[in-house]
């Protein structure tokens, strides 16, 4: 379905479209960083009403962005639609939120609005971070198991246990970065995020990061998952890179990704294997030191890549 099709029957719901909000998740990575465009002092994410004089979801998204960020905006793909519950209208509708994600490239702070403000992603998300050794994961873990031994009876408790296995990487099962969501989720349920309706005693909750306000974490724990999956099978990465970049450069952004450190020699082996990149004419960085050789992506590769199955390498170190 368009997106001219997909906004007729909004059009045609009134009560529905006054309660409808667009949300973009807007990503780069800066300096081998993840990065999400963020407003209202990293509380909340770009939005604003659906209204009747976007011809599309993705104008409406654009024009919001522009209005709030004065971010350019390039590749962008609808993400998912929320429906936050804790939010009303004047009739008792709850908020639908319309979200999508797009890959930039940071805008100079001088471009942006005054309002608008670039954050680390995981400083919402610091249990999804693996690449510095921390405690924050065992003790996370730790007060989930005692979230799972309070239920109310040996079956919740051992569906608990199992959800705690499987999202959190806990033997005999392993970390997948892309379960972004389900672990969010599983600290909201729990009530060791900021967010939740009832919070554990006792805990620190800088553990668990910065909130933000509304369901605003969810919508961005939503962007993180379908980017991590994403870069597997696609190479969506090409949006988010300067047109020149060195392996390392390379291998730096798809760690700030993934969350994960990964081997330099099997990365960089995969990379060439996968015909991805060539030399750049421009030949080395001038950085100091030994020079670096610079690379680009093959021109034919950009046409293809959204119908190709080339993805980038995810092992771990």
């Amino acid at each position: 379905m368009n997106e001219s099709r997909a906004w007729m029957p909004i059009l045609k719901q009134r009560p529905i479209r006054k309660v409808s909000l667009l949300v973009p998740v807007l990503i780069a990575i800066t300096n081998g960083s993840l990065r999400v465009l963020t407003v209202a002092k990293g509380e909340l994410l770009p939005n604003g009403l659906l209204a009747p004089l976007h011809h599309s979801l993705q104008a409406g998204a654009r024009m919001w962005v522009a209005k709030q960020t004065s971010q350019p905006m390039g590749y962008v793909e609808q993400l998912y639609t929320f429906v936050d519950t804790s939010r009303q209208n004047e009739q008792g509708l709850p908020v639908l939120y319309v979200s999508y994600l797009g890959l930039v490239r940071e805008a100079a702070g001088n471009i942006l609005h005054p309002d608008a403000k670039w954050q680390d992603c995981y400083c919402y998300f610091p249990w999804e971070d693996l690449r510095s050794a921390g405690r924050q994961h065992e003790t996370i873990v730790s007060r989930l198991r005692i979230w799972a031994n309070s239920a109310d009876t040996e079956e919740v408790r051992q569906k608990r246990l199992k959800r705690i296995h499987l999202c959190w990487g806990v033997e005999p099962e392993n970390w997948s970065e892309e379960y972004v969501l389900q672990r969010y989720e599983m600290l909201y349920e729990s009530g060791l995020i900021v967010e939740a309706a009832e919070l554990q005693e006792n805990f620190d909750f800088a553990f668990t990061g910065q909130p933000m306000r509304h369901d605003h974490r969810r919508v961005l724990a939503t962007a993180l998952s379908r980017l991590r999956a994403k870069i597997k099978y696609r190479p969506v990465i090409f949006e988010l890179m300067p047109p020149e970049f060195t392996l390392l450069q390379l291998q730096n952004s798809v760690e700030a990704i993934s969350g994960r450190l990964l081997h330099k020699q099997n990365f960089r082996r995969q990379i060439q294997q996968q015909n991805l990149i060539e030399p750049s004419d421009t030949g080395v960085s001038g950085s100091k030191g030994r020079p670096a050789q610079l690379y680009r992506f093959r021109d034919d590769v950009l046409p293809d890549q959204l119908i190709s199955d080339i993805g980038l390498p995810l092992g771990s170190r």
